[in-house]
């Protein structure tokens, strides 16, 4: 076996190396030919099963509403070196027929209940046990347990503002969207935002989160921030179809599918950016400092943005192109290409911006692109019958005097 000389093992070094990280180079360099239309199959299964999943989890045990919803009454206590199970049995001894417990930032007790077939000579009585049941497995005083109690009327006003502000903002985002693009994007942009808000209530129902009001607000800015990006992808996918596809040459799903190759980088990396953070305040700030504030809102948010981002990438730019693929514009470019055998292929950006200048050269000369004539052109103005010169100088003609 022969030895390898010193290039060949800083080539070989180099070749394992783009190997290792290959995939990221090439996103942020325009080199992915990913194609998310072609595999839209894929990506919607796997969300119907987590929507499917959710809404059998929903239907069998429904949301943990939080007391601010369905009403009732919360405690909450420092307590260290203690369970569920044993909080659970101590509360229920002291009247509480279905406690919700949860231990917060490993050293803070919460207990809630609604109190529901309580009189309220009982519902007192029971408070007055459950505080001190709570201080003695805190070691400490009752007045070191902190109460709260909210009306069932209050909780219901709650829901219903909570939603109509979810309506109100549903309505305004297919308005914008119709008029700043189109009606088609508009349409695909609200059923990605249906899609994070399945997804989410969802995935609450299975782990079992609690809903608070933290959690609808949590819920608007994640689909504010959901439609941020898949604005940001379609501006793109309108800027290609003005210019890329007046040639002919691409359907429209190839011309999404290079649009979301050309914003696939800044798309991971707006993800991160906001997914980071709340990890931090959901690690740092609510479990290891036990900032229980923080804990419903930074949930609700991490879970919407990893469904944002989801969504924005896989499931709107695909059904806008199932939905444009439809007119007759676009049916018509990809019978043409099929009658032509021209087989789809997901250009990368930097592909897409060479055959850009090559085609622009080729226009200038020759007026056509693979037998589409191209506007503007000479090949153009011929087929109008204007004249046009064929570039030799011709001789002036002199004037009678």
């Amino acid at each position: 076996m022969s030895e390898l000389t010193s290039e060949e093992m800083m080539t070989e070094s180099t070749s394992v190396k783009r190997r290792g990280n290959g995939a990221f180079r090439r996103m942020y360099r325009g080199g992915t030919s990913f194609d998310f239309v072609g595999r839209k199959r894929w990506w919607f299964a796997v969300s119907t099963v987590i929507i499917v999943l959710g809404i059998v989890a929903i239907s069998v045990r429904g949301l943990n509403l939080g007391i601010d919803f369905k009403g009732g009454s919360s405690w909450e206590v420092n307590a260290s070196n203690v369970t569920v199970a044993q909080v659970t049995s101590a509360v229920e001894a002291d009247g509480l027929q279905q406690p919700v417990v949860q231990i917060l930032g490993n050293k803070t007790v919460q207990v809630q209940d609604s109190l529901n077939g309580h009189t309220t000579a009982q519902q007192a009585v029971i408070n007055t046990k459950v505080i001190a049941t709570l201080a003695q497995l805190g070691h400490t005083t009752p007045q070191q347990v902190s109460t709260s109690h909210v009306g069932p009327t209050w909780g219901g006003n709650i829901t219903n503002r909570a939603l109509i502000a979810l309506i109100v903002f549903f309505v305004a985002v297919v308005i914008y969207i119709s008029f700043r693009f189109e009606p088609k994007m508009a349409l695909a942009a609200f059923i990605a935002m249906v899609h994070d808000l399945l997804v989410t209530i969802g995935i609450y129902a299975l782990a079992g989160f609690q809903v608070t009001p933290d959690t609808v607000v949590a819920v608007l800015t994640i689909l504010g921030y959901s439609l941020y990006d898949t604005v940001v992808v379609f501006d793109r996918v309108r800027d290609n179809a003005q210019s890329l596809t007046a040639s002919g040459r691409m359907t429209y799903s190839d011309m999404v599918n290079l649009s979301m190759n050309q914003t696939l980088a800044r798309s991971i990396n707006t993800s991160l950016v906001a997914i980071l953070p709340v990890l931090a305040v959901l690690v740092v700030g609510a479990e290891i400092l036990g900032a229980l504030t923080l804990l419903n809102y930074g949930l609700a948010l991490f879970v919407g943005l990893l469904s944002g981002a989801y969504s924005s990438i896989f499931i709107a730019a695909p059904v806008l192109a199932m939905l444009k693929e439809r007119e007759p514009r676009w049916r018509a470019v990809r019978q043409r290409l099929n009658a032509r055998g021209a087989k789809s292929q997901v250009l990368t950006p930097t592909q897409a911006a060479q055959e850009g200048r090559s085609g622009s050269s080729d226009q200038g000369s020759v007026g056509t692109t693979d037998g589409v004539i191209a506007p503007g052109s000479a090949a153009a103005r011929v087929a109008a019958g204007a004249p046009v010169s064929d570039g030799t100088p011709r001789p002036r003609k002199r004037k009678r005097r």
